[in-house]
């Protein structure tokens, strides 16, 4: 597949996923366990309803609201880590992380480029308008982040050293590492997942 044929791909995939999301909704608290994580640069929010048994994430669940990149990578994670073992959600979290490192090279540019941020509406680092409802805007991956612009040239791409083809779907949100103020949108539910476990872990001791 051509690169522009994959760019449109993984495009797709972070519509659908923000459009049709997985796993939402909530899980009863107990048994359940119950995080939040909040993105004051965008008003990004996420709750994440993990149930775990026998060292096994059986259930989860996730509620929120905010961008395209925030509530589709949400999404994601949920799909990718339901039903599996917590030895195998941490190296999928790991693989991740690593997906969405970055280093700015150097020249004085802040992580937060565009100061505030914007909430729906703001065009994200795939390109996607992440305003509520229908008519979302998949521009390509040059679009400005928040309402600042960033250059590429800004910054340079640690390369993760992780298999993208054992990451799945979750492979469409690599683009997001040329707009770096976007990576928090991404990872804001994957640290609501982790943060989540290292509680139950905490608690089951």
């Amino acid at each position: 597949m051509s690169m522009s044929g994959l760019e449109d791909l993984y495009r797709e995939i972070i519509l659908d996923h923000y459009r049709n999301p997985r796993n939402r909704g909530k899980l009863e608290v107990p048994p359940s366990h119950r995080v939040e994580a909040y993105n004051p640069l965008c008003g990004d929010e996420v709750a994440v309803y993990l149930q775990v048994h026998d060292g096994v994430l059986q259930d989860i669940k996730i509620e929120g609201q905010g961008c395209s990149i925030s509530q589709s990578s949400a999404s994601l994670m949920s799909a990718a880590v339901k039903g599996k073992s917590l030895e195998e959600i941490e190296h999928i979290i790991k693989d991740f992380k690593s997906l969405m490192s970055i280093h700015e090279a150097g020249l004085g540019v802040s992580d937060d480029v565009s100061g505030t941020g914007q909430r729906s509406g703001a065009s994200d680092g795939n390109g996607v308008n992440g305003g509520s409802g229908s008519g979302e805007n998949v521009g390509d991956a040059t679009s400005n982040a928040g309402s600042g612009n960033v250059n590429n040239s800004d910054y340079y791409i640690e390369e993760a050293s992780v298999d993208l083809d054992s990451l799945g779907e979750l492979a469409a949100l690599q683009g997001v590492v040329r707009f770096p103020v976007r990576i928090k949108c991404a990872v804001l539910g994957w640290n609501a997942l982790a943060q989540g476990l290292e509680e139950i872990a905490t608690d089951a001791r």
